[in-house]
């Protein structure tokens, strides 16, 4: 089959010939499609890289109606319209809708783009944080006493109960919750925390 050419002699077929040409491509006839292509692709071009503004894509789409008249000749109808009115509606839906997919498209990789560049940057963020806080946390605790560290230490980082600690550090119970009370409001003060 041919590529639509832009310059072509459209308008030279009259619309009974077309309408004469759209019944024997309804029928298989291929020489009259040849003709019915001749005739109209040019138009078709023309409408399609209106819409579509790009050369390859409107050639693409412009071979694609040209199909379809040949595929849907049973459906053209002379009593709806002209051949050219009815080419030129298709060429435009077609072109109309390549512009929509290709935007769809592009809106899909830009969102996909945002969301990776939105989920490293959270990513990033995070572990920025993580680690200021996770120095904050280890230089405030130095500023404890050594018993206040190892009871903070042993009861959030160990997981141990009070009890726990004051067995582990063999401390007086009393004692471990005084001193973990005493070191809980150092630390508190030295992050800066409010309450």
């Amino acid at each position: 089959m041919n590529q639509p050419h832009p310059t072509g002699s459209s308008g030279h077929t009259r619309p009974a010939d077309l309408a004469a040409l759209m019944q024997q491509v309804e029928r298989g006839d291929k020489q009259a499609f040849s003709a019915l292509y001749d005739a109209l692709a040019p138009m078709v071009f023309g409408i399609v890289v209106k819409v579509v503004r790009d050369r390859a894509q409107s050639e693409e789409v412009a071979q694609e109606v040209m199909i379809d008249l040949w595929r849907q000749a049973a459906r053209y109808r002379p009593e709806a319209g002209s051949v050219t009115t009815w080419a030129s509606t298709i060429a435009h839906r077609r072109a109309v809708d390549r512009v929509r997919s290709a935007q769809a498209a592009a809106d899909r990789e830009q969102a996909q783009a945002a969301r990776e560049h939105h989920t490293a940057f959270d990513e990033v963020s995070e572990e920025v944080e993580t680690r200021l806080a996770s120095e904050q946390v280890r230089r405030c605790l130095r500023g404890l006493t050594e018993l206040q560290r190892q009871a903070v230490t042993l009861a959030y980082y160990g997981g141990l109960t009070y009890r726990e600690v004051a067995q582990t550090l063999r401390t007086p119970l009393p004692t471990i919750k005084t001193r973990m009370r005493d070191g809980l409001i150092r630390l508190r003060d030295c992050m800066g925390v409010t309450t």
